[in-house]
């Protein structure tokens, strides 16, 4: 039994979301979403809570209860706040800024690595080293965030890299004489 798809989700002000025929439509100040249920999954709007019940009894209709249910709640929350992630620029001369609607990063490269910031997201600069990086899909933010990371991962000798923060940097021991 899910103990994640027993607990409604609850609809905060300001969101709207509609049920039709399988398929649950929220729309917010912060955007708007889409999620088909799976066939083993039934769900019903109550008293501003969303309610999710699986069809059967068998494996797969308590794994997607749990699922579908966890899915919709980050979603439904995404509407009415946006999730935040923040990445550290560490090493020598590591800097980025935001120009329009791109990210211009200087990482010990030959040229600036400039990266398109997508229409779903807002990205600031605090400092050259901190950027922090919204929006109302908690998947997407962290997608982009990985993706940034790929330009400069983490150099487990030295630290230095792009780090998500409150990650943490498994340093290794250097060569000794």
């Amino acid at each position: 039994m899910s103990r994640v798809g027993k607990h409604p989700v609850e609809i905060p002000a300001g969101v709207n979301v509609v049920l039709e025929g399988g398929v649950l439509k929220g729309k917010g100040k912060n955007g708007e979403f889409g999620f088909r249920l799976h066939e083993s999954v039934s769900a019903e709007i109550v008293d501003n809570k969303i309610i999710f019940k699986p069809c059967g009894e068998d494996k797969v209709s308590r794994s997607m209860w749990g699922t579908s249910r966890a899915i919709v709640a980050k979603a439904v929350r995404g509407l009415s706040e946006k999730f935040t992630k923040k990445i550290n620029f560490v090493g020598v001369g590591y800097k980025a800024s935001v120009q329009g609607k791109k990210l211009i990063m200087q990482l010990g490269y030959s040229h600036d690595v400039v990266f398109e910031i997508p229409d779903d997201l807002q990205m600031t600069c605090e400092s050259p080293t901190v950027v922090t990086i919204s929006g109302a899909d908690s998947q997407r933010v962290g997608e982009i965030v990985k993706r940034l990371q790929r330009f400069r991962p983490l150099e487990p000798y030295k630290g230095k890299g792009i780090v998500i923060e409150g990650q943490y940097v498994y340093r290794k021991e250097g060569k000794k004489k």
